[in-house]
């Protein structure tokens, strides 16, 4: 069995937060490009280096690696594409903990770099959108430490003091009696709690390029022969998901793979890329991220939830202040499926949730 080894690198332009493995880049590269000299380009490394290093690792690992015909670009073996497709399936699984490792990190020599950094805790649903703002952040010495876990699981945390904020998403609109409603709506309280605008995103079906099956909405999921991909309960998604189950009448016990579940939208979109899967429920960015095809089904806005005597904080000012920003709204519009939604603003929550009924004042 090869054991594994984990590094990191330190400096102003580390590495993206994935843990990288020199072999599988290497792998990588030669699938997209078809040839060791144009992944040595793409690598910025050169052609003897790429060479010596997938004949070094041939005799590491016992088996071959490409194959070489002549005339035709250069393949992966059967079990280098394994091997691929392994390593980026953990990969994708790992997302949320990797990040967090690194939040861990990044936190620990900010404040050894500068104790008037502001670190802010954050517990949310895995989104991309929240990585890509994390990573803005640090420009302005904001470090948001991010714990990636099911929306219902942030908001309690939220609650237990173990964070300063929480993030969650819900159907855009709200529906005043749902499956969000009922799951949310004991979690928070007007008055105790804020809501602040984050973003507006697509959610849908991600499938193969193409579409092969033809899928065109949940509908089609019991289909004989199609194969589905979940998210874990607790989530966001999978609360969005199941309401709009059973506002279709479709039952979750038709559906093959309905409890196969993934930890991430990356791994959702992974596990259709590698064929485990014919579709998976999750957020456009993910499916485009892999090459992959998303029919859009619905669209949610994405708050923040604090507390509201946390509002004067340092650090939440900061990221309010980051939030509204026309630099960071135009970072996340270039994210696919994402839209700004009164993002910094602070929201009353019986405004934009349809949840709570109050008497009028005479």
């Amino acid at each position: 069995m090869h054991r594994i080894s984990l590094n990191y690198t330190l400096g102003p332009a580390a590495a993206p937060a994935l843990v990288r493995n020199p072999l599988l880049d290497l792998l990588q590269a030669v699938s997209v490009q078809g040839s060791i000299s144009a992944a040595a380009r793409a690598l910025g490394l050169s052609y003897r280096h790429v060479w010596g290093e997938l004949k070094r690792w041939e005799a590491e690992l016992g088996q071959p690696l490409i194959l070489w015909e002549k005339g035709q670009a250069a393949r992966l073996t059967v079990f280098a594409a394994k091997l691929l497709m392994a390593e980026r399936q953990v990969q994708a699984r790992l997302l949320p903990q990797i990040e967090a490792l690194r939040g861990d990190l990044e936190r620990a020599f900010a404040i050894a770099f500068d104790e008037s950094a502001h670190v802010l805790s954050l517990n949310a649903s895995y989104d991309q959108g929240l990585a890509a703002l994390a990573e803005e952040a640090r420009s302005g010495r904001l470090y948001l430490d991010i714990r990636f876990t099911g929306s219902v699981d942030a908001i309690r945390a939220l609650n237990e003091g173990r964070c300063t904020m929480a993030g969650f998403h819900v159907r855009q609109p709200a529906a005043p009696d749902s499956l969000s409603r009922h799951t949310y709506k004991p979690l928070l309280r007007p008055g105790l709690h804020k809501l602040i605008g984050f973003a507006r995103r697509s959610q849908g079906l991600i499938v193969a390029p193409g579409n092969p099956l033809a899928l065109c909405g949940l509908r089609d999921l019991p289909r004989p022969g199609v194969r589905f991909v979940n998210r874990a309960r607790g989530t966001g998604t999978r609360v969005v998901f199941d309401e709009l189950l059973g506002e279709l009448g479709v039952s979750p016990f038709s559906i093959r793979g309905y409890d196969v579940d993934e930890p991430s939208h990356a791994a959702v979109a992974q596990a259709v890329a590698s064929g485990e899967a014919d579709a998976g429920f999750g957020i456009e960015a993910s499916a485009r991220d892999r090459g992959l095809d998303f029919i859009p089904l619905v669209e949610e806005a994405y708050f923040l939830a604090c507390l509201k005597s946390t509002l004067d904080q340092s650090a939440v000012r900061a990221l309010l202040a980051l939030l509204g920003s026309s630099a960071w709204q135009r970072r996340l519009v270039s994210l696919p499926g994402y839209q700004p939604s009164n993002s910094g603003e602070v929201l009353s929550m019986s405004r934009v949730l349809p949840w709570w009924r109050f008497p009028r004042r005479k």
